[in-house]
């Protein structure tokens, strides 16, 4: 029987991907390890969801739609990362996704040849070491420290920078310490894509998951960046439009072309439905993401300070919505705490080493989850390091 590919062969299984059927399976467990919000859909989109679906004939939804994205949406985009991010784009330096992760992919498949590296944090968003892996690109790592607040060192990026470096992909708030990168940091690490001739691919899933008054800064907008950077959004987190499958990339017109031609052969385009969706999406009134922002936010306080005073350090993350914990007083092996937790006590978290070898002796939880399973949560993970 003919093999697999190799490069398939060596992809890995996330942990969440167990730890997600487990919690499925058990109606006892508690699971604080999926990044996917938890709120329903706002109720507006669901009235506009209704609407673009008994237009179905006008909207012609069982078309192909352009590679690109329909233009109404695309302008919509443009508008947005101008009034919101300061981000200058036409249309047409506009690229719509079956979600962000997409885009990404084929940011790498335009942006790198074979061998060619990217630079990124560690730990760091799980999905992005595969996708780069997948293109025969080779990940660069700056490890990230607790006592600096996991903030990455420009420093630290340009001592890894080589003759192969291609990418700073940053991802802020990021992905699973709940940073924010400030401008200062950011204005550095332009300052390097410059000098060094890099791209900047720059994740902002979570854009609008910010709390104590800090704002969110993107490093598209800054003066002469254009040509560098490249942004990439998702409808997933913001709008709690995750199973739509919506995302987008903008930057310079030559890599938006090129990213689109990959697309087309990945997915051909991404849904008309979702596309009309995420129209009425971005001009939805901004309580209701508030409103959800302000429910993440309480869940956030609680946790943080349950996680302290349990004795896992857990610096208070300022974006997204997960902490990230040190449980090395209690066990060094992320994974077999992971186990044991989810073993003895039916709490799903996720250890740090899906995030990268910088990640183990920490723990992620997702308070994408309801206040009182949360609290339910708590009381085990109590429970549990009493036992140990």
């Amino acid at each position: 029987m003919k093999e697999v590919s190799e490069r398939e062969r060596d992809l890995p299984r996330t942990i969440i991907e167990k730890l997600t059927k487990l919690a499925s399976e058990s109606k006892e467990t508690l699971s604080l390890s999926i990044g996917e919000p938890d709120f329903s859909m706002p109720r507006p989109l669901v009235k506009d969801l209704k609407k673009i679906v008994r237009k179905h004939k006008k909207n012609k939804l069982n078309h192909y739609t352009s590679g690109q994205g329909i233009s109404e949406l695309r302008e919509a985009i443009a508008e947005k990362l101008y009034r919101e991010n300061k981000i200058k784009v036409s249309a047409d330096e506009v690229l719509v996704t079956a979600g962000s992760q997409q885009a990404l992919f084929a940011g790498f498949l335009s942006a790198l040849d074979p061998g060619e590296e990217v630079i990124l944090s560690n730990p760091g968003y799980l999905g992005y070491i595969p996708a780069i892996e997948l293109v025969n690109g080779v990940p660069s790592y700056v490890p990230l420290k607790e006592e600096e607040k996991f903030v990455i060192n420009p420093d630290l990026i340009k001592k890894v920078v080589t003759k192969k470096t291609r990418i700073i992909l940053l991802n802020s708030p990021s992905n699973p310490t709940g940073t924010v990168l400030h401008k200062k940091i950011l204005e550095e690490i332009a300052d390097i894509a410059v000098d060094k001739d890099l791209f900047v691919f720059s994740d902002e899933a979570y854009e609008k998951l910010i709390y104590d008054g800090k704002k969110h800064i993107s490093i598209g907008s800054f003066n002469g960046m254009k040509d560098y950077v490249l942004t990439f959004h998702t409808f997933s987190k913001s709008y709690a439009l995750c199973g739509f499958r919506l995302g987008y990339a903008a930057g310079q017109q030559k890599m938006i072309d090129a990213m689109q031609k990959s697309v087309h052969y990945m997915s051909l385009c991404p849904s008309h439905l979702s596309q009309l969706l995420g129209v009425r999406a971005l001009h939805l009134q901004a309580k209701y993401i508030e409103k959800m922002r302000r429910e993440y936010d309480r869940r956030r306080l609680f946790l943080v300070q349950r996680l302290n005073e349990m004795g896992l350090p857990t610096v208070k993350p300022e974006g997204a919505f997960y902490t990230f914990s040190n449980i090395s007083a209690y066990n060094k092996n992320s994974l077999a705490f992971a186990n044991a937790l989810l073993k003895k006590e039916k709490v799903a978290v996720v250890p740090g080493t899906e995030f990268g070898s910088a990640g183990e002796g920490y723990i992620r939880c997702s308070y994408a989850t309801e206040y009182i399973k949360i609290e339910k949560a708590m009381h085990r993970l109590e429970r549990f390091l009493k036992k140990h």
